[in-house]
């Protein structure tokens, strides 16, 4: 779990790729989670390839390929938000804790954003009509980038909670229900809701680090074993109607309720499990060129690569194109098409984050969170 990512003293940095302002630097990094953020969002890349490539219409349901990465990758992903972070919701201020957050994570999502709507009117051109544009450019602003829109909500609520009390594991507690119980299915709060407790376990770990620390040393074994054992259960039990994308996050009756439990009890079982397994990976593994590959590239470049692959993905929602009825066709396709994704990226990336203003508009970060820490000017 995120236990597992305290105990290697992990250093608190922000959720996607460079730090922060006033944050430690790209040096002062700790690669394992790093490790562990690229392997998820390589598992983004792949869930949305399973989705648009190798299945049609409705049939990626039943992949258990797409059910086990859907269990945990963005509940575990908004978990390490929460952990990382928790430094920032701690010591700053209102203000500035929601602006500097806000300048790493929407700034870059208007401008892919304008970028996506500029393609799509390129591609599909059509007559002007401000009423009925509005609400399907929201949509997709919102909808193309929804994980990035959630982390915001969680970290304002969180910091909101923070500002009128000390944020005890009870309150903590009472928002996630009084979040959960919210009555919304609209838009993309079915997926706040869902990502929520996530964000808040994550950043109660890194309230209490060497408190879990010591509760996973003692009980390690026994622990993993019984996670297994419900991760299993919960794998073998998921449906259709598990995913937050059908059930909305909304409990009308027993069968509802059932589904949403069995959601968020799930996801929360295969995130422990499955941190812990990536943890251990990188243990054994971070001498391996690849591994570190995975860290460093795309580790911490993970905020950029979930903003490109989601335009290419939304951009595949406007586009006809031929589909192939050949698996090793689909599968070519998804190799070829997941590649460039992350080839362009790292392109992007390589040549923007040196550049002042467009380092920050593009990658959510300045120019000086990816120097070597010997050469940054003095404050």
């Amino acid at each position: 779990m995120i236990k597992a990512a305290a105990a290697n003293n992990l250093t608190l940095r922000n959720l996607t790729g460079p730090t922060a302002p006033g944050a430690p630097g790209a040096n002062d990094r700790d690669l394992a989670l790093d490790f562990v953020k690229g392997v998820l969002i390589i598992l983004v890349i792949v869930g949305h390839l399973i989705q648009y490539i190798l299945y049609r219409d409705e049939a990626f349901w039943d992949s258990l390929c797409f059910k086990w990465i859907y269990m945990f990758h963005m509940p575990l992903f908004m978990a390490i938000s929460g952990f990382l972070v928790c430094r920032t919701l701690l010591r700053k201020s209102l203000a500035q804790a929601v602006g500097d957050r806000a300048m790493q994570l929407l700034l870059p999502v208007l401008f892919w954003g304008a970028l996506l709507e500029t393609a799509k009117l390129a591609v599909l051109p059509r007559v002007p009509d401000a009423s009925g544009y509005i609400l399907p450019l929201l949509y997709d602003i919102t909808g193309t980038y929804w994980f990035i829109w959630a982390a915001f909500v969680c970290f304002l609520l969180v910091k909101l909670l923070l500002t009128f009390d000390h944020c005890s594991p009870w309150s903590l507690f009472v928002s996630v229900v009084a979040v959960g119980l919210v009555p919304l299915t609209f838009s993309i709060f079915p997926l706040i809701k869902y990502t929520y407790p996530f964000f808040c376990l994550g950043f109660s770990f890194g309230q209490s680090r060497d408190r879990w620390t010591s509760i996973r040393g003692r009980c390690k074994l026994l622990l993993i074993a019984s996670l297994c054992t419900a991760a299993l259960a919960c794998f073998l039990s998921w449906e259709k109607a598990t995913y937050v994308y059908n059930n909305l996050a909304l409990v009308r009756d027993m069968m509802s309720a059932k589904n949403v439990l069995l959601m968020l009890f799930g996801s929360a079982a295969a995130s422990a499990i499955m941190i812990e397994l990536f943890i251990q990976c990188w243990r054994f593994g971070r001498s391996n060129r690849v591994v570190r590959f995975i860290a460093i590239e795309m580790g911490q470049s993970t905020l950029v690569l979930y903003l490109i692959q989601g335009t290419v993905f939304r951009l595949m929602d406007s586009i006809q194109y031929a589909e192939s009825s050949e698996i090793t066709n689909r599968l070519a396709e998804a190799g070829i098409l997941g590649g460039a994704i992350v080839l362009v990226t790292l392109l992007v990336r390589r040549t923007v984050r040196d550049i002042p203003y467009l380092s920050q508009l593009i990658l959510g970060a300045s120019p000086r969170a990816f120097q070597p820490a010997g050469r940054r000017a003095p404050k």
